[in-house]
């Protein structure tokens, strides 16, 4: 996985975002394991669905989920809590079946 390190994306308050499989970090962070493996999941999400389309899905659930979780809601999205949940699982990868998002939905 390609990383570029800047001051620019991710937003301030993240420390880093994948964008169509590149990881942009915030200058200053510290790229663990875990961060890689949770950013390698949300590639394979990507890969499942597109790029297009993962991007708008999330945008749409986020923007559902802010009613109901407010701040919190960034956590909720589907994609997100597989991510979360198996990011210290460095073998996940290797056993995920495809569209594992949904069960998180």
């Amino acid at each position: 996985m390609k990383i570029i390190y800047n001051n620019i994306i991710p937003f301030k308050g993240f420390a880093a975002i994948n964008l169509f499989g590149i990881l942009f970090v915030r200058n200053g962070i510290t790229v663990t394991d875990e961060m890689i493996n949770h950013e390698k999941i949300h590639t394979a999400q990507i890969r499942e669905l597109g790029f297009i389309f993962f991007y708008i899905w999330y945008a749409i659930e986020w923007l559902i989920k802010i009613i109901g979780y407010g701040t919190d809601a960034y956590y909720n999205i589907s994609f997100e809590s597989e991510a979360y949940t198996n990011e210290r699982n460095l073998n996940y990868l290797q056993t995920r079946k495809h569209y594992s998002f949904l069960k998180y939905f």
